[in-house]
């Protein structure tokens, strides 16, 4: 008989939330991989587990995981752990979940710590229907879309984003969506947990030199009244331009980047639009 695939949450800072019945997996299973081995040690020493311990991350998910599904093939029992929280939820182990599914093996889910479901306990938000966005892209084309789906979420959002990145990317969102109701939970389980509650506007004078992970909550409503942002103009997009390379002394390429994050537009769309209006100019 193959062996069981546990999916094992564990704590998201304090190491007491860690449940029973995911202690006795881990400890009576043949190997856990871990995306952190070193975090996850932490942990395992902390409750006097000694299993084996492999790395599982996504620069080597894809190679690793064939081995995993051989040893589950021939009946080991495997635990999947991520660096904290449940794995798979903005964390590696999709590409093996997935490999063990098509060979076959048993997945078992062993819930627990969730940072998502722990901010939305406490945010004091509706929560009949949320939609979860993982971190926002850093990439311009990935961050526009990512926006938009934001935008038209139409419910309770709850996303991660990184301590310096957190004001310009509430910034963008107050700017999509309007002066919302937010809560920015910082540390959550930890020594130094702390929950800001505002509209965004009021939250941003908080958000300067900020440090730990974050897990951030927008109350957009059962239905938004925002409407439709309207395409900027060729001539718009000119006129800002020149203000940005003439007045905060920037180069045209971070002014076509500013534009383009500004709009929620390519850095190419800016590009082509402003080459559109010189050649009427001519």
């Amino acid at each position: 008989m193959p062996g069981t695939l546990y999916v094992v949450a564990t704590p998201i800072g304090n190491l007491e939330d860690i449940t029973a019945r995911a202690l006795r997996v881990l400890s009576e299973v043949a190997l856990i991989a871990a995306e952190d081995t070193r975090r996850t040690a932490h942990l395992l020493a902390r409750y006097a587990i000694a299993t084996p311990t492999t790395s599982l991350h996504e620069h080597n998910e894809t190679r690793k995981a064939p081995a995993l599904i051989e040893r589950l093939a021939r009946g080991e029992n495997v635990a999947l752990v991520s660096d904290a929280g449940t794995p798979l939820i903005s964390d590696p182990g999709r590409h093996l979940i997935r490999a063990a599914i098509a060979a076959g093996i048993k997945i078992e889910p062993i819930p627990g710590p969730s940072a998502v479901m722990a901010a939305l306990a406490a945010a004091g938000v509706s929560t009949e229907t949320f939609s979860f966005l993982g971190f926002p892209p850093t990439r311009s084309k990935d961050r526009i879309l990512w926006f938009r789906r934001l935008r038209d979420a139409a419910q309770t959002a709850v996303f991660f984003e990184a301590p310096h990145r957190i004001r310009a990317t509430l910034e963008e969102v107050l700017r999509i969506v309007g002066d919302r109701p937010i809560v920015i939970c910082r540390e959550l389980t930890k020594i130094h947990e702390s929950l800001v509650r505002g509209p965004i506007s009021t939250v941003l004078e908080s958000m300067n030199d900020v440090k730990g992970e974050l897990t951030v909550v927008v109350e957009l409503g059962l239905t938004t009244d925002i409407e439709d942002i309207a395409p900027p103009s060729d001539s718009m997009l000119l006129d800002e331009l020149v203000h940005i390379t003439e007045n905060a002394r920037s180069s045209r390429r971070k002014a076509l980047g500013i534009l383009a994050r500004r709009h929620h537009i390519t850095p190419n769309e800016v590009y082509d639009a402003i080459e559109r209006v010189k050649k009427l100019a001519k």
